[in-house]
C-alpha cells in the first residue's frame, strides 16, 4: 500500500536537472512579479471600490496563494513529475480531466498568459512616448510589434538552454526587485512628507457586488500567477523534496511584502481614481515624483515582464512536452533537443499561439487576464480535490512534505466563489471559458480515445513529425515512441541522437 507511487518515483527524469535553490527561487519570484503589479492594479482598484479595500485584497490573494502553493508543494512531492496538474490529474482521476486540461492550458492558458503579459510589456516601453494618449492606435500598433519580438526572443533563449534561461531568470529578478525598491522607498518619503490623504478614510468608497470582489480578486491573483511555475517543470529541479518548498516559503511572502508595499507606494502619489484610470502606473508615478529620470522606471519595468514571460515560457513549453509523452498531444512535442536537451517543439507551439492571441484588435491587457483568471481557477480547484481524493484514496502513500486537511478545504471553497462570482458580471464570456473547455471533450474521444481520423491524417502526422525530428535534430527520450499508424520510431530515434 505504501508504495503505489513507487513508479513514479523511479521515473527518471528526462529534462536533465540542472536548476538549484537560488534557481527555483528566481524562477517563482520572477514569474509572479511581472506584468500584473504593474499593469493589474488599476483592475483592482475599479472593482474593490476603496484603497483600503483594495490593499486588504492585494494582502488576501497573497495569503491564498501561499495556501495553495502549500497544497501543491504536497503534489510535487508525491508525484515528481513534470506538468504540474497534467500529472496531478492523470493520478487523481485518470486520462480524460488530464488530457482537457492539457489541451486548454498548451492550446488556450499558457499561450494566453504569454501574450497578456508581453502586452502590458509592450504597453510599458511605447507610454513614455505617447503618453499623452496622442496616436493611440499607432501606439497600440508598436506595442504589439514589440510584444511579438519579445516573444521571439524569450522562446529561442529557452530553446537554446536551460542554464540561460534560469540565469536570464535570476538577472531580471534582481532588475524588477530594484525596480520594487526604489518605488517603496519613495512612497515611504512621501508619506514621511505627509503625503496621506488617500489613506485617511481609506475605506469610505461607493457599494460593492460580489462579483466586483471577485474580478478585483481576479486582478490581485494575476499579478501573483506564476506560484506553480515549478511543479510545471520539477524534472528540471535538482532536489524537488527540499528546493520545492523552500522555494515556495521564500519566495511568496516576499512577493507578498513587495505588492502590498508598491501599492502603498501607489497612494502617496496617486489618487485611488487616478489609479484606476492608469494602464501604466510605474510609469505615470515616475513622471510625477522622478523629472527626467523618469524614463528609467519603464525599463525596469520591461526587465520585469520579459522575466515573468521568460518563466511562463519556462513552464508551458514543459507541460506540452509531458502530454505529448504520454500520447494526449501529437508526438511532435515530445522530442528534446539532442545536444540542448530543450522541448524545442513544445516551445515554438506555445510562441506560434501566443503571436495569434496578440492579433486582434480586442486583445488587451484586462480582456486576456479576466479569461485566463476564470480558467486557471476551475483548474486549480479540480487539483486540490485531486489532493483530496488521494488523501481518501491512497492515504498511505509515501509525502515528503503534508499539510493539514484544512488548508485544502479552505482553499477549495475559495476556488469555487472564483469560478462562480464572475457569472453575475459577465456570463457571456465565461460561457465562452466553457466552450472552449467542452470542445476538448470532443478531441478526446475522437483523437485519444477511439482514434476516428482518416487514415491519410495519421500518415500526415507521421511524415511531419519525421521531417521536424530530422531538420531539427531531435530525439523522443527514454521511451519507445509509436507512430500515429504504428510504424516503428525507434529507426529514427537511433539515427538523430548522435
Amino acid at each position: 500500500m505504501g508504495n503505489e507511487y513507487e513508479p513514479l518515483h523511479q521515473k527518471k527524469a528526462e529534462t536533465k536537472q540542472k536548476v538549484g535553490l537560488l534557481g527555483c527561487i528566481s524562477l517563482i519570484v520572477g514569474t509572479m512579479i511581472g506584468s500584473g503589479i504593474f499593469a493589474s492594479t488599476s483592475n483592482v482598484f475599479i472593482n474593490a471600490g476603496s484603497p483600503g479595500m483594495a490593499l486588504m485584497i492585494w494582502t488576501a490573494s497573497g495569503i491564498l496563494v501561499a495556501l495553495i502553493s502549500l497544497c501543491y508543494v504536497e503534489m510535487g512531492t508525491m508525484i515528481p513529475l513534470s506538468g504540474g496538474e497534467y500529472s496531478y490529474y492523470s493520478e487523481a482521476f485518470g486520462e480524460l480531466p488530464a488530457f482537457l486540461f492539457s489541451y486548454t492550458s498548451t492550446l488556450f492558458l499558457k499561450p494566453a498568459q504569454l501574450a497578456a503579459i508581453l502586452l502590458a510589456c509592450g504597453d510599458y516601453m511605447t507610454v513614455p512616448f505617447f503618453y499623452n494618449d496622442c496616436n493611440i492606435e499607432e501606439r497600440i500598433m508598436i506595442s504589439k510589434i514589440l510584444a511579438s519580438f519579445l516573444l521571439g526572443v524569450v522562446i529561442f533563449i529557452n530553446c537554446v538552454s536551460v542554464r540561460w534561461a534560469t540565469n536570464i531568470q535570476i538577472v531580471f529578478t534582481a532588475a524588477k526587485l530594484i525596480t520594487i525598491t526604489i518605488l517603496v522607498i519613495t512612497g515611504i518619503v512621501r508619506l514621511v512628507q505627509g503625503f496621506d490623504n488617500e489613506f485617511k478614510n481609506a475605506f469610505t468608497g461607493p457599494d460593492i457586488k460580489i462579483s466586483s470582489i471577485g474580478y478585483a480578486f481576479y486582478g490581485g491573483l494575476w499579478a501573483y500567477d506564476g506560484w506553480n511555475t515549478l511543479n510545471l517543470a520539477t524534472e528540471d529541479i535538482k532536489n524537488p523534496n527540499r528546493d520545492l518548498p523552500l522555494a515556495i516559503i521564500i519566495g511568496i511572502p516576499l512577493v507578498t511584502g513587495c505588492y502590498v508595499l508598491i501599492n502603498a507606494a501607489y497612494l502617496t502619489v496617486l489618487t485611488s481614481s487616478e489609479i484606476a484610470r492608469s494602464n501604466a502606473l510605474a510609469v505615470t508615478m515616475a513622471n510625477r515624483v522622478y523629472g527626467k529620470y523618469a524614463f528609467l522606471i519603464p525599463i525596469f519595468v520591461a526587465f520585469s515582464t520579459v522575466g515573468a514571460a521568460n518563466g511562463t515560457a519556462f513552464s508551458g513549453g514543459r507541460l506540452a512536452y509531458v502530454a505529448a509523452r504520454n500520447n494526449h498531444l501529437p508526438k511532435v512535442l515530445a522530442m528534446l533537443h539532442c545536444e540542448k536537451q530543450t522541448p524545442i517543439p513544445a516551445l515554438t507551439l506555445t510562441c506560434i499561439l501566443a503571436w495569434i492571441m496578440m492579433i486582434p484588435d480586442s486583445s488587451n491587457f484586462t480582456t486576456v487576464m479576466n479569461y485566463c483568471n476564470f480558467v486557471a481557477w476551475m483548474m486549480y480547484g479540480l487539483t486540490i480535490v485531486a489532493l483530496l481524493w488521494l488523501r481518501f484514496k491512497r492515504p498511505n502513500v509515501k509525502r515528503p512534505f503534508k499539510i493539514f486537511i484544512g488548508i485544502p478545504i479552505f482553499v477549495l471553497f475559495f476556488s469555487v466563489y472564483l469560478v462562480v462570482a464572475p457569472f453575475y458580471e459577465n456570463p457571456l464570456g465565461s460561457t465562452y471559458c466553457l466552450l472552449v473547455l467542452s470542445t476538448g471533450i470532443l478531441v478526446y474521444f475522437l483523437f485519444i480515445k477511439y482514434r476516428i481520423v482518416p487514415h491519410f491524417i495519421m500518415e500526415f502526422f507521421d511524415k511531419f513529425t519525421r521531417m521536424v525530428q530530422m531538420l531539427a535534430n531531435l530525439y523522443f527520450p527514454n521511451t519507445v515512441v509509436e507512430s500515429y499508424t504504428q510504424s516503428n520510431y525507434e529507426t529514427i530515434i537511433e539515427d538523430t541522437k548522435i
